[in-house]
């Protein structure tokens, strides 16, 4: 019979394993439902598609939002290295400015897809996400997490209170994706703290019902059932301090505190498999580390 120590090693050796991302573990296990689970067979391999691909996703969609909104930008460009302005030529002056096209036609002719929130078609779900134009292929980086993000030594217990939209990364980083209540006023407090000058270094618009990065809808993805298998998964990626500073005010986080050393934190949603124009998308709310 084993002993009491030797239990304890086992069940704290599992509690480790396991990476939850909304719900405790012990709820986890007591419905012991086989389909809502992902299983990664090491933490290193939790991604469906690599950080230079999604990397070079976002720059280029990122881009392409930025020159549609070329007018507004050009007091912007001004600050920037001779050699940045050079990747955005602006066009002559003109009597009056062009109007900036539509964030979801940017989205369709860059990403070949759309996205929109909507009553979802699960019951008593709530809102959800659904791919509305387009056709979304496997492997393909298809929304973002958006949210404040957490270390693990910083304070979210107000936060937290009565909040579904907390996500916990496999280190145990959090993005607090509510965007209401004092969620919502810390995210703007701390926009406004990291901005410099002109240089936004994130997006707010997510907070509102029109985001212009309209791939920040992630924390609208409903969880998976047994009727509905999840067609995305959640994949953990830090932005690389290269990353365009001009292209930095359409992601849609930010760091809760000021002097956080290293890369941001981001959460993306990417394609388990080929997903068509109408459906929902579904994710995997639980994920167990081999």
């Amino acid at each position: 019979m084993p002993s009491p120590g030797s239990v304890l090693r086992a069940f704290l050796t599992r509690w480790r394993s396991y990476k939850y991302r909304f719900v405790p573990w012990v709820a986890l296990n007591l419905a012991r439902n086989r389909r809502t689970l992902r299983h990664v067979p090491v933490s290193g391999s939790d991604k469906m598609a690599a950080d230079t691909e999604v990397c070079s996703s976002l720059i280029a969609f990122f881009r392409a939002l930025f020159i549609s909104d070329i007018d507004r930008q050009k007091e912007l460009l001004v600050l920037l290295p001779s050699s940045t302005r050079a990747r955005y030529p602006v066009p002559k002056s003109r009597d009056q400015p062009q109007a900036t096209p539509p964030s979801d036609d940017i989205m369709y002719k860059c990403l070949g897809f759309c996205l929109d929130r909507r009553p979802s078609s699960l019951d008593a779900a709530g809102t959800g996400v659904f791919v509305t134009k387009g056709f979304v292929p496997k492997g393909a980086l298809v929304s973002m997490y958006p949210g404040a993000v957490y270390h693990n030594h910083e304070p979210v217990f107000f936060q937290s209170i009565g909040n579904p939209f907390i996500f916990r990364c496999i280190d145990g980083i959090l993005i607090d994706g509510n965007d209401k209540g004092i969620s919502k006023s810390v995210y703007r407090s701390c926009s406004r703290r990291d901005q410099l000058g002109p240089l936004k270094m994130c997006d707010c618009t997510w907070l509102t019902s029109s985001p212009y990065n309209p791939l920040a809808v992630g924390q609208y993805v409903n969880n998976c059932s047994n009727e509905r298998a999840a067609n995305v998964c959640y994949q953990e990626f830090d932005v690389p301090e290269s990353f365009p500073v001009e292209l930095r005010q359409y992601i849609p986080n930010i760091c809760y505190s000021h002097d956080v050393e290293g890369p941001l934190r981001c959460v993306v949603l990417v394609a388990l498999r080929d997903i068509q124009c109408g459906e929902e998308l579904f994710s995997n709310y639980f994920t167990v580390v081999q």
